[in-house]
């Protein structure tokens, strides 16, 4: 069973990064880098730095994003 080791770890901030995003209003079946992920309606739909696609939860993308604009 692997237990995260709080003796190691040590505090690290995201890199300030602008990204592209959308909200899709469909299910789409998502090519990533880790094998095919179903976006469900309502999710984001994140483009990355190497213009990989992947989804990512509303909740989750609210509290990691902020519009750049």
């Amino acid at each position: 069973m692997f237990t995260f080791d709080e003796a190691k770890a040590k505090k690290y901030r995201k890199k300030p990064l602008v990204i592209e995003a959308y909200q899709t209003e469909t299910e789409l079946l998502i090519p990533t880098l880790e094998g095919n992920h179903i976006a469900s309606a309502g999710d984001f739909i994140i483009r990355g730095v190497d213009g990989e696609c992947y989804p990512c939860k509303p909740d989750i993308f609210i509290e990691t994003y902020d519009p750049a604009d």
